[in-house]
């Protein structure tokens, strides 16, 4: 599974990446005291817009809301979300609104892998999973709110909409008759945190980020009993980013 063998080769857990991003703030930050001042941050006060590159890890999963049937079947005793793991490549794109906000969309390229786990009534069965190994194009707008600068280190909260189209949809329908069938598109409201570090030639921005799902995601099939004793999806993410911007 490409996503799995992704992250393998990150082979960086949550915790480790959290703790990075604490170790490389504080050393900056550090670096900044020395400073004394925001030296780096005057040389992008002028810029109307700029441009960058971002790089994340996310952890994705299905929010699942099971239906009345469910309590009816005789078959599924628990249905669960799994998290699974995946990277995401984008572009960013950022057009200062004046000194506090910026409005910014950055379109992104991203692996994700969801699961549902199927628990059956008899003991002796062993759950079965469906996995959604998808490749995402998105969308995200957002409205980023920023601190004033202190020793070239500004702190900043974003929130906005994201769109997801996943190009590989409809390969994997026709090929996967018996799945649960998801919807090739998604809206999600996102929000988060982060903190811009200001360097002589680019901006250093690591960010963490909630994205939930608007709409149901589950495209009902009577004929599948995995999908019937559901009644909707939403799509849930976390995403920890390494935005390099100039």
């Amino acid at each position: 599974m490409y996503s799995t063998d992704c992250w393998n080769l990150f082979n960086l857990s949550y915790k480790k990446v959290i703790l990075l991003l604490l170790i490389i703030g504080a050393a900056l930050q550090v670096d900044a005291q020395r400073a004394k001042g925001n030296y780096n941050f005057l040389s992008f006060e002028s810029k109307p817009y700029y441009f960058g590159i971002t790089l994340g890890t996310n952890n994705s999963t299905f929010r699942v809301f099971k239906s009345d049937k469910f309590i009816l079947n005789d078959s599924i005793r628990i249905i669960e979300d799994v998290k699974g793991p995946g990277f995401n490549l984008g572009i960013v794109s950022n057009l200062k609104i004046g000194n506090y906000f910026d409005f910014r969309f950055l379109p992104t390229l991203s692996f994700t892998e969801k699961t549902i786990s199927y628990t059956p009534t008899a003991t002796r069965e062993n759950p079965r999973t469906r996995t959604l190994e998808q490749v995402l194009v998105q969308m995200p707008f957002h409205i980023r709110y920023k601190s004033a600068p202190f020793n070239d280190v500004r702190v900043f909260v974003i929130a906005g909409v994201k769109y997801d189209f996943d190009v590989a949809n409809e390969n994997r329908t026709r090929q996967a008759n018996e799945l649960v069938k998801i919807a090739s598109s998604d809206f999600s409201g996102e929000f988060g945190v982060g903190v811009q570090i200001f360097f002589p030639y680019f901006i250093f921005s690591p960010e963490i980020k909630i994205s939930q799902g608007l709409g149901n995601s589950l495209i009902y099939d009577n004929r599948l009993l995995e999908s019937t004793v559901l009644e909707k999806v939403l799509s849930r993410t976390f995403t920890v980013s390494f935005h390099f911007e100039g």
